[in-house]
């Protein structure tokens, strides 16, 4: 392998981005670019493409853009509102009530829409003006709806899970389904724990105690909505239906459910269907270049490279795992979700593997690193959503996200040093 391919990738990459286009392109041109150092010109327009079009020949995939539209059902269809109302009465009482309930909102709808942006969004909208109603600070608020929208990445059903099971070579669906749910909560919980110490030493009010009567009311309107987390993970796990078949009950039962709601109307559905297909065009994008990404650096041999180095520096299984860690980090930074899961997983995961770390467990591991890249500036997406909704700066939210940062990073060593944490449930279910 030569250094000029990598020197090209890196460094056209680099000012691609530098210079403003848009990272799917950005990682398409800088895969074109290295391979025509290589090969010539022609055959490295024609093996790229090929490479992008095989890509996105799965069966797997097509879970993807079913997923995505009963995530944009469920923002429109009523559910969000259920959820939050279920969330407010069971955390509102607690010191800094409605950012508990923001967090338990924003874990139940993204574990149910599969979207940290949906999430932040909906959840953002609905309780962003009435935790500033209550006295809470615009960029407390904010902070607390940008980290927390992250944890539906981790709680199925998840799309960036499937991304994973598809870059690892098929590691099982169902068992990363599974394993994401611990993870995702003990992230919850870190955040409410950060939250509530933060809200009491800031004086931030806490809400009323709910009757009974009232919270089982609230659990009882929100029933048919989580159902649908039993409908989709049960089905999987059951083996009763695949993921991407699970994907497509997801739509017709959120469907249904929103005209029951009396939330969704027919002339709705045209702009629904097209801010899916908005969506989906992105994410395919952004696979599809990444997938050719991936090749030419196979092509190229610089995964059997990094492989080589990092086992050279160290064989502690600790040491290893930190430095990859610091590595997702900083790529997270700079670097979109997906194309980071189909990029560097094909790097790391000969690594974790030759260290005996379960694919599953690396996974988990991955997603809730990246995470942690979605909140934080010059690409965090979570983050300009985050923002933009509350309607203020980046550089206001910094202080209070910094807290929470910590609460995400301890929880992603809890979750990289003790596997049980995420294998526990797979192994429960005989994955």
């Amino acid at each position: 392998m030569g250094i000029t391919e990598i020197l090209v990738l890196i460094i056209s990459f680099i000012i691609l981005l530098g210079i403003g286009v848009p990272i799917a392109w950005s990682i398409g041109l800088s895969s074109l670019f290295t391979l025509v150092v290589s090969i010539e010109t022609i055959p490295a327009f024609t093996t790229l493409a090929q490479r992008m079009a095989t890509g996105l020949d799965s069966f797997t995939l097509l879970a993807i853009p079913f997923f995505i539209l009963a995530g944009q059902l469920i923002n429109s269809g009523g559910l969000a509102h259920r959820l939050i109302k279920l969330a407010k009465n069971m955390m509102g009482s607690l010191p800094g009530g409605l950012a508990h309930v923001n967090i338990v909102a924003a874990m139940l709808f993204g574990a149910i829409a599969g979207s940290s942006v949906a999430a932040a969004s909906a959840i953002g909208t609905i309780l962003g003006p009435k935790m500033e109603e209550e006295g809470y600070t615009r960029e407390f608020g904010a902070a607390v709806n940008i980290t927390s929208s992250t944890t539906g990445l981790l709680i199925p059903p998840s799309n960036i899970l499937i991304i994973y099971s598809l870059a690892s070579g098929g590691v099982s669906i169902a068992a990363l389904f599974l394993a994401g749910y611990l993870p995702g909560i003990l992230t919850g919980l870190m955040l409410m724990t950060v939250a509530g110490v933060w809200a009491k030493r800031k004086g931030f009010p806490v809400g009323e105690r709910t009757e009974f009567k009232e919270l089982f009311r609230s659990f009882i309107d929100a029933i048919p909505s989580l159902f649908l987390l039993i409908i989709v993970i049960g089905g999987i796990i059951a083996g009763i239906f695949t993921a991407t078949e699970a994907s497509a009950i997801a739509v017709v039962y959120t469907l249904i459910l929103g005209f029951i709601y009396r939330e969704l109307r027919v002339k709705n559905l045209p702009d629904i269907f097209l801010q899916s297909v908005n969506t989906t065009a992105i994410v395919m994008l952004l696979i599809a270049t990444s997938i050719g990404m991936s090749w030419v650096m196979s092509y190229e041999d610089i995964p059997v490279t990094v492989t080589e180095t990092l086992l050279s520096l160290s064989d502690n299984k600790i040491i290893l795992l930190l430095m990859i860690n610091f590595i997702l980090l900083f790529v997270g930074v700079f670097m979109d979700m997906t194309p980071a899961v189909l990029i560097f997983t094909p790097i790391f995961l000969p690594i974790v593997t030759e260290l005996g770390i379960d694919p599953t467990h690396f996974g988990i591991i991955m997603i809730l690193n990246l995470c942690i890249g979605l909140c934080t500036p010059p690409v965090g997406s979570v983050l300009f959503i985050g923002v933009g909704i509350a309607n203020t700066t980046i550089v206001k939210v910094i202080k209070p996200l910094m807290p929470l940062f910590i609460a995400m990073i301890v929880s992603l060593m809890l979750v990289t040093y003790f596997p049980e944490i995420s294998l526990w449930l797979p192994r429960l279910f005989g994955f």
